[in-house]
């Protein structure tokens, strides 16, 4: 069966039924506003990155129901005559704004407001909603893992951890925040990522010796290549490696054992061999706890896959999108909240600004309800235009999003107090308040 460049159904069947019930009583049409926010910061982390706008951005533009999608709704009558008719054209024409892609995040922080009718705004939420809290998860821990590795570089390898496109989400996310590259090449095409690799153990153990299968990658990628050399015995292999490129061996990879032991011992037989010069990547299911652990190791690098790739324990953000204004009866526009015992929200539209010290340091988050959130003159507004009218704003999607998200989040985590880079579970790094007046 063909696949369609829709992204419409990329949803939740009760979306589509609340449109037609929604249609059936004429509020349809009404305009409404809704935000995504997390009521707490998941797993007890210290801040979130925001991380998904491109991606949702990008799939808004294929959110159409081609016949494709409205003949597999008639098939399975999921809505009715009515609302197929309303689907069969349907466009996006409301107005999107939040904070930018990259930008640090705190509990009740507005990271997007979807300006637009009840029909229009509440059939994107499953899709926007399963964006944005898979990528902020993931970029939320890529960032804390780069925090700890501080200068050394990390690389994203999780590819084979997660679904085929969550692993091309991943790797935009952890290079946004601070990832030096990865391993996934549909990720280097459509948002071109720098992609990193040379070989795995399979390639090793395929040839008749390990010296024919250095000799092999050597020959072929050249001698600034890096070689995996825990197939067997780590010093064989080492002193092997060396042997065959000299001085000019780019690199070694270990994949396995004590990683700061391992790390050390390499290292004092790399220079003890003349090679001061070639860099030791470590990989193995390494976290942010793992790479601070070796931050006194002699490690260049760091591989990081599965943990990343699921958000380090942490594989959702907790993210919520709740109707906040609405258009009455009477054509009035008025806030509305859900008061469910913890789970309630606070009704009227947000605007966001982060208040920061004389230093440059961030001291809270200020949320203003129906106002404009009050600042000073070296306050920073948060919100930006991300669709007018329909119409998706410059800058934010392709390769050029990813660079600019990646330069919001560096700019943003230097704004941080240093409590921020504590690894240990505890309170938002900074508060949130609220000002309604």
């Amino acid at each position: 069966m063909p696949v369609t460049s829709s992204t419409a159904l990329f949803t939740d069947h009760y979306e589509l039924t609340m449109l037609q019930a929604a249609l059936a009583s004429g509020a349809a049409h009404r305009k409404t506003v809704f935000e995504v926010f997390t009521r707490r910061l998941s797993g007890g982390r210290r801040y979130g990155v925001l991380a998904g706008t491109g991606r949702f951005l990008e799939g808004l533009h294929d959110f159409r129901f081609t016949s494709d999608e409205i003949d597999f709704l008639a098939d399975r009558k999921v809505v009715n005559k009515q609302t197929l008719d309303y689907l069969r054209n349907f466009r996006f024409t409301g107005t999107i704004r939040g904070y930018a892609e990259g930008e640090i995040f705190f509990p009740h922080s507005p990271v997007l407001q979807v300006e637009a009718t009840f029909a229009e705004a509440c059939i994107l939420e499953t899709f926007i909603l399963s964006i944005f809290n898979y990528d902020s998860a993931v970029a939320t821990a890529a960032s804390r893992m780069s925090v700890a590795a501080g200068t050394r570089p990390c690389l994203e390898m999780g590819s084979r951890r997660a679904h085929e496109e969550a692993a091309v989400a991943a790797a935009r996310a952890a290079v946004i925040t601070g990832f030096a590259g990865t391993s996934n090449l549909e990720a280097g095409r459509r948002y071109g990522l720098h992609t990193i690799g040379t070989s795995a153990h399979s390639f090793t153990l395929l040839h008749d010796s390990e010296r024919e299968a250095f000799e092999a990658q050597l020959e072929s990628l050249g001698k600034d290549t890096t070689l995996l050399v825990d197939t067997y015995d780590v010093e064989k292999a080492v002193r092997l490696a060396v042997e065959l490129a000299g001085p000019e061996l780019g690199g070694v990879r270990l994949d396995s054992g004590d990683l700061v032991a391992q790390a050390q011992y390499v290292r004092e037989l790399l220079d003890s061999l003349g090679n001061t010069g070639t860099n030791i990547t470590v990989t193995s299911d390494l976290d942010e706890y793992a790479i601070a652990s070796l931050a006194a190791a002699p490690v260049n690098s760091y591989g990081v896959g599965t943990k990343l790739v699921t958000g380090s324990g942490v594989p959702t953000s907790s993210m919520v999108y709740k109707v906040v204004l609405r258009e009455n009866s009477e054509g009035v526009m008025e806030p509305v909240a859900k008061a469910s015992s913890g789970k309630a929200s606070i009704g009227g539209q947000k605007s966001a600004v982060r208040r920061l010290n004389a230093k440059g340091r961030a001291t809270a988050e200020v949320i203003g309800v129906d106002i404009t959130a009050p600042a000073d003159s070296n306050d920073r507004n948060l919100m930006v235009d991300l669709v007018v009218d329909g119409a998706v704003q410059p800058g934010f999607t392709g390769a050029e999003g990813v660079h600019r998200a990646s330069e919001r989040h560096a700019r943003s985590l230097t704004e941080l107090p240093v409590a921020a880079t504590r690894l240990s579970p505890g309170d938002p790094v900074i508060p949130t308040e609220f000002v309604n007046s």
